[in-house]
């Protein structure tokens, strides 16, 4: 459980940091520059840091899924008579 919530974290803090990032271009182009290509750039920020928290969270779920995943009991293949080596009494 504790590599989940690192990853987590690690999601949180990278997804957060752009995420603000973004935001502050956009506020930045609409705002003060009225360029459209940083009103672009600011916007798909935004989006890029909403994609890796997603990420994140889909990593974490799928982790903890196959770790509480029943794993079945392991199954031997029963020996037919044709492969059990013949007996001969001499």
């Amino acid at each position: 459980m504790k590599t989940n919530t690192k990853i987590l974290h690690a999601a949180k803090l990278i997804g957060g940091t752009v995420l603000i990032t973004g935001l502050i271009i956009l506020s930045y182009s609409l705002s003060v520059s009225n360029s459209s290509a940083l009103t672009g750039i600011g916007i798909g920020t935004v989006i890029g840091a909403v994609f890796i928290f997603l990420m994140g969270i889909f990593f974490v779920a799928t982790e903890e899924m196959l770790e509480k995943t029943f794993k079945g009991i392991p199954i031997t293949p029963i020996q037919t008579k044709k492969e059990r080596p013949l007996r001969r009494s001499f």
